[in-house]
């Protein structure tokens, strides 16, 4: 059992930065591959990047590619999300997720309560 909890969630203007983290509980972190997910109003749940089991490859929606960036710390049994030059479209609650490398949410066994990002104009 993986237990999963984002932190780092706020409120920023378009083109600021924030990062959210995702801590995980228990000695298995490194045997899962890690990703991050977010729904926003209206809209049907939307892949935003995920991570292989050590760290070394790493994938990315088009809609973030280039502005966000993954990353984990397996000592730390933590994965991170980089956003960078943040939109309005931005705004969702983000979720993290461990299971296998892909970018579809069936792949992904565990997931975490989520935490809100707000982007505003």
């Amino acid at each position: 059992q993986v237990q999963l909890v984002e932190s780092g969630g706020g409120l920023v203007q378009a083109g600021g930065s924030l990062r959210v983290s995702c801590a995980a509980s228990g000695r298995t972190f490194s045997s899962y591959a890690m990703g991050w997910f977010r729904l926003a109003p209206g809209k049907e749940r939307e892949f935003v990047a995920c991570i292989n089991r050590s760290g070394g490859t790493t994938y990315y929606a088009d809609s973030v590619k280039g502005r966000f960036t993954i990353s984990r710390d397996n000592a730390k049994n933590t994965v991170y999300l980089q956003m960078n030059s943040l939109k309005p479209g931005d705004t969702a609650v983000y979720y993290c997720a461990a299971g296998s490398y892909s970018s579809t949410p069936g792949a992904y066994k565990y997931w975490g309560q989520g935490t809100q990002v707000t982007v505003s104009s």
